[in-house]
């Protein structure tokens, strides 16, 4: 039997027999990992709590032939019970960890910036650092960039010239000039352009002093750019849509 450890965010769990379950981790130093907690969902349990999505855990794993089986858990970050408890934060949070899970296709492939983003995401989601919305968005933006689907927001992202532009095209990359603008472009306010780069950047200053309408609409850009790219529609994202 082999063990390792690593640190790790719990992206999914699901029921397996009459007391176990098995977890799918985002683990920093191993990619996507799933294995089974034995007897975790008795109430006996020493760490059934803290195998639960959206918790941050510093877990040690002995290696199976199909899936791994969970040995010791420690929390890093109890950010579960904080998320669940707030509708909105829960529906947010649910498309952090499914987009995860899809840009981490290959199981025990490392991926440390998506581990690192999602673990920030999460953070700043249950501590309310930002509006949910802002968060969910900027995590989007810089997943999809990571994953080498970077957009554009300034320059023409099809021939580069320099802008600002006045359309967006998911297709092309985002940004287009007039001479590249695709028919059917959405054309946002100048003001969701940078709220969108600033969410992309890092730029919470600007961000966070964003109008509610330029939100909304950089919101709806991000979920047709996000969808676009994975090439299916995210199931848990309606539910942010809906709030």
């Amino acid at each position: 039997m082999s063990l390792y450890r690593d640190e790790a965010i719990v992206l999914r769990t699901h029921k397996l027999g009459e007391a176990d379950r098995i977890v799918t981790l985002l683990t920093r130093e191993h990619g996507k990992v799933r294995a089974v907690g034995k007897g975790v969902r008795r109430t006996t349990s020493r760490f059934g709590s803290r195998l639960e999505p959206f918790m941050h855990v510093d877990v040690q794993l002995s290696t199976g032939r199909n899936l791994d089986v969970v040995t010791q858990v420690e929390t890093v970050g109890s950010y579960g019970r904080q998320v669940c408890e707030d509708y909105s934060l829960y529906t947010v949070g649910t498309v952090m960890l499914e987009t995860a899970e899809r840009l981490v296709e290959a199981e025990r492939e490392p991926s440390v910036q998506q581990y690192r983003l999602l673990v920030g995401a999460v953070r700043a989601l249950a501590t309310r650092a930002h509006a949910p919305g802002l968060v969910l968005d900027s995590y989007l933006l810089r997943a999809l960039a990571v994953a080498g689907w970077a957009p554009s927001f300034t320059d023409c992202a099809r021939c580069g010239a320099p802008g600002p532009h006045h359309a967006f095209a998911p297709a092309v990359g985002g940004a287009v000039c007039g001479a590249c603008r695709p028919p059917g472009a959405a054309a946002p306010a100048p003001e969701t352009f940078a709220l969108l780069a600033a969410l992309l950047s890092g730029d919470w200053a600007v961000a966070d002093a964003s109008a509610e309408r330029h939100r909304a609409e950089g919101n709806g850009l991000v979920a047709v750019f996000c969808q676009f790219h994975l090439e299916r529609r995210l199931r848990s994202l309606p539910m942010v849509e809906r709030v």
